[in-house]
């Protein structure tokens, strides 16, 4: 699609055209696309194919962050969590699908060795690799005490994502936030309010470095979850009156239903452990969406959502206009493998006619552990068909524990376990004109060359679930099970696509599988990892190097990436930078 005229949009994210804040006393009513812009067939990307590649709308959307740490209390107890202007968690970004959107991020954390970095979760950031905000993969971090950095890359998918930190553990402080990409939808998907992002996250009392302290110490102790929160907030006062941490909490967070109207909502798993069981009491959900990939409806009564996935439904508001319901989110403790003291995140649905000061009374939706999987492959099919060809390039990676060279248990992925150097990203090594490709072994860098696909069987010994994310790609969930993959494909000629999966837990008797394909089609240096946060800060980390040729020919990497490394060496070079971990 040709566009005449380029429009800017200044995007004021303390007061967005559709979401004010998201922990607003009730939910927001999100449109069904953003208006501000050029239309054509009165739709912002007007006649594109909605399995297709995104239009040029022509709109650019800019938004300011400001980042810094203070002092919250958000279910009693009080700790030093991380802000995006001030909001926990931060603002909303909201853009049409094929919008530019430009992210300017001022890093006012007065810690002396806390530098960051935002990740798009989802967004493939086809040929813009750098701005993927990796730090040692994509980019050095951007500087405490006021460095600046700019991200510019297309809403080049639509539905729901989220950003967040990939520095360190960090964004278990919570820096993190929404992304409302508004697109097509399915020609039998109608609705009549959307109520945006429902973040759930456990959380815990202490830091992120304190957690990995603990995960790291000899020998490792397990992590304790203090809470379970849907928008930051919570319905649990988790704290003891006696405790000089103590202040008081906000309360949950509230939704508005009408009676007998369709609703949408927008669930992100944002936390760093837990598999949650997400449901409304006393209704049914209709899937219409995982992570940016439409899918055939079909209804149920609990989602399942992996850290880092993403699932978006239809709720039928069949309820009595003076009704007030729970919406939970259970913490699936099979698969946490450690303690928690509040599992269920409450947030509050009022009817049109109930009284917001009242308390539910409903009682839950039963559900049952199923080994710490998603729900099953042949039930999610993606909505637009696409046939996964036979790979150029198969490989298999078995994930195990173990001890590193200090002593310390780490996790290793074809027993190596990676570490970032945040002085030495890997793509601008790549881009390099005398291209460098001599990585050490802890980069876990696979250079699958210039192969139109790739084919990867991950096979998991350690009994624990692992939602794993690739980045820059949807990949095609063909097989997953316990034991040996016997070469069947479920559903082989449209298999799911997503970009977070849950492996589920192994043994070394009795390995889990999971076998998943993506297309080459995007040159960089791409991330796959587990997303719980503990685990990738323990090294449960490659890289998928792409088409390096095209790499060093055809992406001009902006000046800034350069600069911000230079700003970043000076920084390192006179504060200690204390990285306990992987790095990414």
């Amino acid at each position: 699609m040709v566009r005449l005229l380029k429009f800017v949009v200044l995007t004021t994210v303390t007061a967005s055209s559709a979401i004010k804040a998201v922990s607003a006393l009730l939910s927001p009513n999100l449109p069904k696309f953003l208006t501000d812009g050029p239309l054509e067939d009165g739709l912002p990307w007007g006649k594109a194919n909605p399995a297709g590649d995104p239009p040029n709308t022509g709109v650019t959307r800019h938004y300011h962050f400001t980042i810094r740490r203070e002092f919250k209390s958000l279910d009693g107890f009080n700790k030093s969590v991380i802000l995006i202007n001030d909001q926990f968690p931060g603002p909303a970004i909201e853009a049409n699908w094929g919008d530019m959107i430009e992210v300017t991020v001022v890093n006012n954390i007065d810690s002396q060795d806390e530098g960051v970095t935002l990740h798009w979760h989802g967004t493939t950031l086809r040929k813009t690799p750098w701005y993927d905000g990796v730090p040692g993969v994509s980019q050095c971090p951007i500087a405490p005490l006021g460095g600046r950095f700019t991200y510019t890359f297309q809403a080049d998918q639509y539905g729901t994502g989220w950003y967040h930190s990939h520095y360190s553990a960090q964004y278990d402080d919570g820096l993190y936030g929404p992304m409302v990409i508004y697109g097509p939808v399915q020609p039998e998907i109608s609705y009549d309010f959307d109520l945006g992002p429902v973040m759930i996250s456990d959380y815990f009392h202490m830091s992120y470095y304190e957690a990995l302290e603990i995960s790291f110490a000899k020998p490792p102790q397990p992590l304790h979850v203090d809470n379970n929160l849907i928008n930051g907030k919570t319905a649990f006062y988790n704290c003891n009156s006696t405790e000089t941490h103590c202040l008081p909490a906000p309360g949950p967070a509230k939704f508005q239903f009408h009676s007998g109207k369709l609703h949408r909502l927008r669930l992100i798993n944002t936390g760093s452990l837990a598999n949650q069981k997400f449901s409304i009491d006393n209704h049914d959900m209709t899937v219409i969406a995982n992570d940016y990939v439409p899918v055939k409806p079909y209804k149920t009564k609990v989602v399942t959502l992996g850290a880092g996935q993403r699932t978006d439904v239809i709720v039928n508001a069949t309820g009595s206009p003076t009704d007030a319901v729970w919406m939970r989110s259970d913490i699936d403790m099979v698969c946490l493998q450690t303690n928690a003291t509040i599992q269920t995140a409450l947030a509050a649905i009022y009817y049109e006619s109930a009284n917001i000061s009242s308390v539910p009374r409903t009682k839950r939706t039963a559900w049952e552990s199923n080994n710490c999987r998603n729900d099953p492959l042949n039930q999610t099919v993606p909505y637009y068909q696409l046939t996964p060809p036979e790979p150029e390039t198969v490989q298999t990676v078995t994930v195990t524990v173990g001890y590193n060279e200090t002593g310390f248990v780490v996790m290793f992925m074809d027993n190596s376990s990676f570490r970032a150097d945040y002085n030495d990203p890997v793509l601008l090594d790549v881009s390099n004109p005398r291209g460098n490709f001599s990585f050490p072994r802890e980069r876990n860098a696979y250079n699958f060359g210039s192969n139109s696909s790739v084919r990867l069987i991950l096979n998991n010994t350690y009994a624990t679930v692992h939602p794993m994310h690739l980045h820059g790609h949807n990949f095609w969930v063909l097989a997953e099970g316990l034991g040996s993959w016997d070469g069947k494909i479920t559903n082989p000629s449209n298999p799911l696509r997503r970009d977070t999966h849950n492996l589920q837990p192994g043994t070394s008797n009795q390995s889990s599988y999971v076998v998943l394909q993506w297309t080459q089609d995007n040159p960089g240096i791409w991330p796959f990892h587990c997303h719980m946060s503990v685990h990738s800060s323990a090294g449960m980390f490659m890289l998928s190097i792409e088409h390096p040729e095209l790499i060093k020919t055809d992406l001009q990497i902006p000046m800034i990436m350069a600069q911000t490394c230079r700003d970043w060496d000076f920084f390192s070079s006179t504060s200690f930078v204390d990285q306990i971990d992987s790095g990414a």
